[in-house]
């Protein structure tokens, strides 16, 4: 290397030098070799139709910030795993996502099974974990740390199920779902809401591989229900919608976003899904993130899922650069003073973040899917919730709230 002077013009010109790079930290162990970060998510199997544009979504932040030079000159290295939507695949690709690519952090597990199998994998060998799962036993775990998630527990998401069916006048609602790590808290908040609403519930658990389920539907109609709650995922819904037509069923039904979604909604009559009223997560619609997100994956309206992991990549990126060390305990000691530093610099993106962050200024991140403010057990701290309508073979808002 060339001698730096120690006059006036050598110390001006070493100082523009550095303002045209990003003055982090150094990040230890081999330099310039690629961190490498997993995507766990699932390209195939019920939650199909969402891992792939997940993918796409943290891809899209991970060439952003090689363009622009990686963190501290070290490229990031993108390692996608399919899940199958299923935990012993789940379980499979976590061990070779930590014992073979040595990834720092896991990104984007969606079924809460999925999760559940892998979390135990992740603090064990100090792998930070973001997921979009919604089971509240999942961050009860001992986790240590190492997990956030941004998807709302199922305690919130019970109690919106529940608000809403009282709103559309409903005093008797009935939950159906198959075994799941959310069923039972989901239904306990339903019941909670609804009867302080003066209404009565019930519920029933069914075999989610089962070709018909008109003895099923038959103990829902014993209940006589004003308000239909249906838990599962996209495949058995599909079957459980057509039995529920068939046996004519004409009280109001509710469901997840992620079950009736405008490809369910395709695959049916539309005398079998009209007017299908739907929960999820609300995606920050207008926010520069937001919309950020969109022209970076040319997606008008990415779903709350691809939002959320949008701002795990972020997060991610940010933390390793504050911590100036990439290793999944530097994430978890580090994801929270970048997330909501209070009084830090509002930024919408890993590049802002990290020309802050060069300036030695503290972050605080909104993201594509909300503000991202962590409690200590990695649940978020609030979440609005959006609902929707199938009307003439389209998913129609309703409202946001």
């Amino acid at each position: 290397m060339s001698h730096l002077s120690t006059t006036r013009r050598g110390l001006m010109g070493a100082a523009v030098a550095l303002a045209g790079t990003l003055a982090l930290p150094r990040l230890p162990h081999a330099q310039g070799a690629p961190i490498r970060i997993g995507t766990l998510t699932p390209l195939t199997g019920a939650g199909g139709p969402y891992g792939p544009v997940m993918v796409k979504a943290i891809k899209a932040v991970v060439d952003e910030v090689n363009a622009a030079g990686g963190i501290a000159g070290r490229k990031i290295e993108l390692v996608s795993e399919d899940d199958q939507t299923n935990p012993e695949a789940g379980v499979r690709a976590a061990r070779k996502l930590i014992d073979v690519d040595k990834v720092v952090a896991i990104l984007g597990t969606w079924a809460s099974s999925v999760t559940t199998a892998v979390a135990p994998l992740c603090w064990d060998s100090k792998t930070f974990l973001c997921t979009v799962s919604g089971a509240d036993s999942i961050t009860a775990l001992p986790h240590q740390g190492y997990l956030v998630r941004t998807q709302p527990n199922t305690t919130l998401q019970g109690r919106k199920f529940g608000e809403f069916c009282l709103e559309t006048g409903g005093k008797r609602v009935f939950f159906i779902s198959p075994q799941t790590p959310f069923q039972k808290s989901q239904f306990d908040n339903i019941t909670l809401a609804v009867k302080a609403g003066g209404g009565a519930t019930g519920s029933l658990i069914y075999d989610d591989k089962k070709p018909s389920y008109r003895s099923e539907v038959d103990e829902v109609l014993r209940f006589k229900p004003d308000v239909l709650i249906l838990g599962g995922y996209q495949p058995d819904t599909t079957v459980l919608l057509r039995d529920l037509y068939r046996a004519s069923f004409a009280g109001k039904k509710l469901a997840f976003g992620y079950s009736v979604n405008q490809k369910l909604v395709e695959s049916l009559p539309a005398e079998v899904v009209e007017g299908i009223f739907t929960i999820s997560p609300s995606p920050a619609e207008g926010s520069k993130a937001y919309e950020r997100l969109t022209r970076l994956i040319g997606v008008a309206n990415p779903d709350p899922y691809t939002t959320q992991v949008y701002d795990h990549i972020n997060l991610v990126v940010m933390a390793m650069a504050l911590a100036g060390e990439a290793s999944g305990t530097a994430i978890k000691d580090n994801i929270r003073k970048v997330s909501q530093a209070k009084g830090g610099a509002k930024v919408d993106n890993a590049l802002d973040g990290l020309k802050a962050i060069a300036a030695r200024q503290p972050v605080d991140y909104d993201g594509a899917s909300g503000p991202c403010d962590f409690l200590d057990s990695g649940d978020i701290t609030d979440c609005r919730f959006r609902y929707e309508q199938v009307r003439g073979g389209k998913i129609a808002l309703v409202k946001v709230a």
